[in-house]
């Protein structure tokens, strides 16, 4: 069983405290929700999460080993979608998706996974659709699908309903059930709405206190 934790996080950018003595832990097939106001935090700990920004004083562990002896291996383990969809505009839907896939899979990974990450997201019937051609919904749907094309351990999502309808974010929903059965885990902000069942909830609203947990963070 993996478990991925944080302990004591400070976080500063534009020389202003964002937070400090964060803490958190994952465990396999666990979710865990950002909440808290504008400018708290959420994205920049998801990054931190993901190993594209080091904190100023604090340490993360996967599986009791520090992430900075090994970042490019933790990154491997990563999946990131963040507020910008990162879709190419020329390329086809199915382009796209078969870009990530090559990326993180290998060719062979990317002709079998393509179209099933597609239509887990509703999307296959755009498959030969430019990315410039797409609603905002579509590309979010899109953005979304390249979790699906390679397997990996840990999810990071930033506000990943944004621009969703009901059918999507019901799509989303079922995404990261089946990412939890896997055994994997799942970090998101969300502003609003209904949480995954059994998620821990990590309140980043309290500059420079404990942010804990509105329900019972696991133990590491």
């Amino acid at each position: 069983m993996a478990e991925f934790s944080g302990s004591g996080l400070d976080c500063v950018r534009s020389e202003r405290l964002v937070f400090a003595a964060l803490s958190f832990c994952l465990d396999s097939g666990g979710a865990m929700v950002l909440v808290g106001r504008n400018g708290a935090g959420k994205s920049s700990l998801l990054r931190m999460m993901a190993g594209f920004l080091a904190p100023v004083a604090g340490t993360l562990m996967w599986d009791g080993e520090l992430l900075v002896r090994d970042l490019e291996a933790h990154r491997r383990r990563v999946r990131y979608v963040g507020h910008a969809d990162a879709i190419k505009p020329p390329l086809t839907v199915i382009e796209n998706v078969r870009t990530w896939a090559v990326l993180w899979g290998g060719r062979a990974a990317a002709e079998e996974r393509c179209f099933d990450a597609l239509s887990a997201f509703a999307i296959d019937h755009l498959a030969d659709v430019p990315g410039r051609y797409l609603s905002a919904g579509q590309r979010r749907r899109l953005a979304l699908a390249r979790l699906l094309v390679a397997p990996a351990a840990l999810w990071l999502l930033d506000e990943p309903r944004t621009a969703l309808d009901a059918e999507a974010i019901g799509l989303l929903d079922e995404a990261i059930a089946g990412q939890r059965r896997r055994g994997g885990m799942v970090a998101m902000a969300l502003h609003g709405g209904a949480h995954p069942p059994g998620a821990s909830t990590l309140d980043l609203g309290g500059l420079g206190a404990f942010a804990g947990s509105t329900t019972e963070l696991p133990a590491c």
